[in-house]
């Protein structure tokens, strides 16, 4: 198996909700980390095979596969694909792991990874009452095995009460 190597690594200004960085899409942002990584490490964007980006609630500004809309926001080539992963807090990390499970594979050489977020944008658990206009108010309503498992309850409790764990186990896995 190969090996994978973090080349560099930027990210844009942390920010307070309703604070200076509150209005900025989040393609926008993503798309000044990447040109960023790109200007620091010299690299061709079309040497890049693929965009991983980790990102919650994927909806309003975050929704349409916001690693590629990254992409094509920063003025890169059309021809790299771009694909974004959900896995709630863990996300960022995720995809990382995604990127260098990739390269360790032999299926790409060089991926952007990494992880946007703007939650003035789109507050956490949003994606939950997304579908609330559609008669959905509860977004696993129907679901026996649910209902089974957790008694009901659902949203940020259900989500976040394993997530800490859950980094810790991806933490170990790299």
């Amino acid at each position: 198996m190969g090996e994978a190597y973090i080349v560099d690594a930027v990210r844009t200004p942390t920010g307070r909700r309703g604070g200076g960085l509150s209005e900025v899409h989040p393609a926008d942002l993503g798309a000044a980390a990447i040109k960023a990584l790109l200007r620091r490490t010299g690299v061709d964007p079309m040497a890049v095979e693929d965009v991983i980006f980790g990102n919650l609630d994927n909806v309003g500004p975050n929704a349409g596969d916001i690693a590629r809309t990254s992409w094509l926001a920063a003025g890169l080539p059309e021809a790299v694909p771009g694909v974004t992963v959900d896995r709630q807090c863990g996300s960022g990390q995720q995809a990382v792991s995604f990127a260098a499970m990739g390269v360790m594979a032999g299926v790409n050489d060089l991926v952007v990874a990494g992880g946007v977020q703007n939650m003035s944008m789109v507050p956490i658990g949003t994606a939950l009452i997304a579908a609330e206009h559609l008669g959905h108010a509860d977004p696993f309503d129907g679901s026996q095995g649910w209902v089974q498992r957790t008694g009901g309850r659902w949203g940020l409790q259900t989500m976040c009460e394993g997530g800490g764990q859950a980094n810790v186990t991806i933490i170990e896995r790299l």
